[in-house]
């Protein structure tokens, strides 16, 4: 099983004819995922690689049954193009540009919430379900399908988990990036929640990086859960007052430090990995 995209999910690319949109539709293709339009208003009756363009979402979900949108547009056209999807009909909305206006982003989550949609981003580099579908632009050599999911806020460190694990022999079941921007569409807690309900996942990888206090509030349902998760925290040395990568990754004080994420993780009963290669190690030591 997978998380959140499968096999048979039906999804479309806002922003297909453009210069991003159309040649991550390629890779994703290529993977196998199931692109079954775009979108590019004004382009109507347009094709991108064999894919049907379409002015509107409404009329992706009319006449494809679209249920999961990735966005490729500049960040000032994002949240209009959210909300389209999620007033639409599209249960899934993964947000790939960064610097999404706080506001803006928090416009979005609240549309999200009111009509049961979920949002991934902004600036998340995708998601994936190993096998099955490849959602924004992780590069799918680093995949393999196996039990244990991963979430992360960082794409690179999604990258370099999901390639421990392939070369351990893991696997993974779905690697969802939640992104790098301040505020984001969903949390570490609603995906570790999926997981635990996922019969395949046995195991949970949870990646987080300095800024904000996204790791912090994840205690709660690590707390509750019974199946291991590891956890592991990028800038145990970032300096503060300094942006390190992310828009969100920017720490002010004590609050969102590195150290601060790694305290309450582990006492939340989260195993702590301080590099990639205690990760096989613990889950050996759990029995996965």
């Amino acid at each position: 099983m997978a998380i959140l995209v499968d096999k048979n999910s039906k999804i479309i690319v806002q922003g297909v004819t453009g210069g991003a949109g159309s040649f991550h539709t390629k890779r994703m293709l290529k993977y196998g995922t199931k692109i079954v339009a775009g979108t590019s208003p004004g382009k109507g009756g347009q094709k991108v690689e064999n894919v049907p363009v379409y002015d509107t979402v409404k009329e992706c979900v009319e006449n494809h049954e679209a249920d999961v949108s990735v966005i490729f547009l500049p960040a000032r056209f994002v949240m209009d193009a959210a909300i389209e999807a999620i007033h639409a009909g599209i249960r899934l909305v993964v947000v790939i540009p960064e610097h999404i206006p706080i506001h803006d982003m928090m416009v979005v989550r609240k549309e999200a919430q009111k009509y049961g949609a979920r949002v991934l981003g902004g600036n998340t580099a995708g998601i994936i379900s190993p096998g099955e579908a490849n959602l924004g632009i992780m590069p799918d050599i680093a995949f393999s399908p196996g039990r244990v999911g991963t979430v992360s806020r960082s794409g690179s460190l999604t990258y370099y988990v999901a390639d421990t694990l392939t070369r351990t022999g893991y696997g993974e079941t779905t690697c969802v990036g939640l992104g790098g921007d301040p505020v984001l569409g969903s949390t570490f807690n609603e995906i570790l929640e999926l997981f635990e309900q996922d019969e395949k996942t046995r195991a949970v990888v949870l990646v987080g990086e300095i800024g904000g206090v996204y790791e912090e509030l994840a205690g709660e349902t690590i707390s509750k859960m019974k199946k291991p998760v590891i956890a592991m925290v990028g800038g145990l040395t970032a300096p503060p007052g300094k942006r390190m990568g992310h828009a969100g990754a920017i720490v002010e004080g004590e609050l969102g430090t590195a150290q601060s994420k790694v305290k309450a993780l582990e006492e939340s009963g989260a195993h702590i990995a301080r590099m990639f290669w205690d990760i096989p190690k613990i889950l050996e030591g759990q029995g996965v």
